[in-house]
């Protein structure tokens, strides 16, 4: 008998996590290959989800709560939910309902025949308009920074195998990236139809900000691509700058008469200066991150671990 362990960050999901938790229930007693516990890490949410999901887990013993001191994101989220984990396979989805629940043997079935990671993959995503802008952004982001084959579609819903989870958990640097773990981990990873449901209650949690900050996440902790494309663009820069310099210089000596334009100089200047405020900015970034990692800022900090059969504070 395998054990199968359900990771679910909550946040602002209240009216919404037991539904959750009754359909993994439900699901889980016509899987007869696997018994199960789930782990609900409250992302600091503003509303009642930490009372809620304790009372989930003083019915259900197979529940353990992580409670954050603080809102640190989705992904750090899943990282305390992973290394919580004791399953032979790990099973991440969201709070919502949104994604399905009760087809999860789906993803179980890709990896009993041989996959190392099953992401779930949809005809058609019934999030907003924003959201599915933003999840195209981070799909294009991960594809030309991270390497991610085109035609494999990523979610947050997805299951792996316990070796792939201990490789992802070894990473302790401050900004964590869910899916660049994975890539990183593994190339055996395939996708796996579901149906993608409509948001019956309250809207995403993700905002602007929280997506800008997912995707410099991406750009910065798992590819060094972007200094690469600063390079090139600084050598381009300076190769233009150099033609049109001798451009002038021919000027000078064919047409005497003519008084060089005071508005193209001013334009090649602020070119030059945004390029070079830009390449110092995402240099910058780099080792912004790199300053804060060695000073050993945490992934999360946990409030309290709590669980029917043991309640401690870390």
């Amino acid at each position: 008998m395998r054990l199968l362990s359900f990771v679910i960050p909550c946040y602002r999901s209240e009216q919404t996590i037991e539904a959750v938790y009754a359909e993994i229930e439900g699901k889980m007693k016509t899987i007869a290959d696997y018994t199960w516990e789930l782990i609900l890490v409250n992302d600091c949410s503003p509303d009642n989800t930490i009372d809620v999901i304790k009372k989930l887990a003083d019915r259900d013993e197979r529940i353990t709560v992580i409670d954050f001191a603080r809102n640190f994101g989705q992904h750090s989220a899943l990282m305390a939910g992973l290394r919580q984990t004791k399953g032979d396979v790990v099973v991440c989805l969201d709070d919502d309902g949104q994604t399905p629940a009760d087809q999860v043997d789906r993803l179980l079935d890709a990896l009993d025949k041989g996959a190392d990671v099953a992401y779930a993959s949809y005809s058609h995503k019934k999030h907003s308009a924003f959201r599915n802008f933003g999840s195209h952004i981070n799909e294009m982001m991960a594809r030309f920074m991270l390497g991610k084959p085109k035609t494999l579609q990523v979610s947050s819903y997805f299951a792996a195998k316990r070796y792939i989870v201990n490789d992802m958990i070894r990473y302790e640097n401050s900004y964590p990236y869910v899916i660049g773990l994975v890539l990183r981990s593994t190339n055996n990873i395939v996708n796996v139809p579901v149906d993608h449901r409509s948001r019956e209650i309250g809207s995403s949690g993700y905002t602007l900000k929280k997506l800008l900050d997912l995707w410099m996440n991406g750009f910065t902790s798992f590819s060094v691509k972007p200094l690469r494309i600063a390079t090139v663009m600084g050598v381009i820069a300076a190769i233009a700058g150099f033609i049109y310099g001798i451009v002038i210089i021919v000027q000078h000596f064919i047409l005497p008469d003519r008084v060089q334009g005071f508005a193209s100089l001013a334009a090649i200047l602020v070119f030059f200066g945004g390029m070079i405020m830009i390449m110092l900015g995402l240099l910058g970034e780099y080792v912004g991150r790199i300053y804060i990692s060695l000073n050993n800022s945490p992934q999360y900090v946990i409030k309290e671990i709590y669980s029917k059969e043991e309640k401690h504070v870390e």
